[in-house]
């Protein structure tokens, strides 16, 4: 279990943090740009939280999907292979196309792209959406340094679930928020 006594250690103030293995690297680097790309999607998720609050089963989802981004930050923490450290496997995944699957059964068809928009809390989800797409970019690009693949499975399928919850939130309201192609030409 993770214990903080101390949230100022000024370890970092030279630029430099620690991964999991205790091992030194500068904030610079792929490995902190990949964790640091999926703390921000976890924020944004917080805030989309906060928007459908009055959703007890919408809520209980989004924080399922937190607890397993921290857990992806665990395990990009300690590169390579670390025995008994914590690693991300497909069950979050299996369980994210549950969801979806439940969540897109009542939803029609697209006719169209749809534009981020709508009611807030499907707007914040698709803020949450890009910013998984950007830490499964940054974490791509880390494959060569040993990135457990079910990371990437992960990202890839909680992404697709914010994009369906936002439809899901809209429907709700006023319907997906459609582009339409040369509108403005």
């Amino acid at each position: 279990m993770v214990r903080i006594d101390r949230v100022v250690t000024r370890g970092g103030d030279a630029g430099e943090t620690s991964l999991g293995d205790g091992a030194r690297v500068g904030k610079e680097t792929a490995r902190i740009e990949a964790i640091g790309a999926v703390d921000e999607a976890n924020a944004a998720l917080g805030v989309l939280r906060c928007l459908v609050a009055g959703d007890p089963a919408t809520d209980a989802a989004l924080s399922r999907l937190q607890n397993d981004l921290f857990d992806v930050g665990a395990d990009l923490a300690v590169p390579g292979d670390a025995g008994k450290r914590l690693r991300v496997t497909d069950a979050p995944v299996v369980r994210l196309e549950a969801e979806i699957a439940a969540m897109a059964s009542g939803l029609a068809p697209l006719a169209s792209f749809v534009l981020p928009g709508g009611t807030p809390a499907a707007a914040q989800a698709h803020v949450a959406r890009t910013l998984l797409r950007r830490a499964e970019r940054r974490i791509a690009a880390l494959r060569a340094d040993g990135v457990n693949p079910a990371v990437l499975r992960l990202l890839n399928r909680a992404s697709d679930h914010l994009f369906v919850l936002s439809r899901l939130l809209n429907e709700r309201a006023a319907g997906d928020v459609l582009w339409v192609p040369g509108a403005n030409r």
